[in-house]
């Protein structure tokens, strides 16, 4: 098999942070719950640090919302694929789009999960 030839070394680097710029530009300007867990995670950036018992703790915060906006952002690439492949509605379609939902969902979880739990230790700590 014959190998193709591509960009290198930093060269390649360049053309990766470029692309991932776009992107992140594509990704904003047509998804508001990227926008929304966005702006969630820069808001828990500075309430992670009051609430963290520990910088592991600081980074089960912080890492569970990006974890998140990753898994948006999967979704937000099945989507486009999908909608590329055609207009016209198909189950395989319409399952790709669903499963692709379904896991932003589970994503979600993550997050609620470690938060609600972090925010309800730091309540108790408080009160006692």
């Amino acid at each position: 098999m014959m190998e193709k030839e591509g960009l290198k070394g930093l060269t390649r680097l360049a053309a990766a942070w470029r692309n991932s710029l776009r992107g992140l530009k594509d990704i904003w300007q047509s998804e508001e719950a990227f926008r929304l867990e966005s702006m969630a995670f820069l808001a828990a950036l500075p309430i992670a640090a009051i609430i963290c018992t520990s910088l592991v703790h600081y980074g089960f915060l912080i890492f569970s919302i990006l974890l998140l906006i990753i898994v948006e952002i999967l979704n937000t690439a099945i989507e486009a694929t999908i909608d590329r492949i055609g207009p016209e509605r198909h189950e395989l379609s319409r399952m790709a789009k669903d499963l692709g939902s379904l896991a932003v969902l589970c994503a979600a979880l993550i997050p609620l999960a470690i938060w609600g739990v972090s925010v309800v230790q730091f309540l108790t700590r408080l009160l006692t």
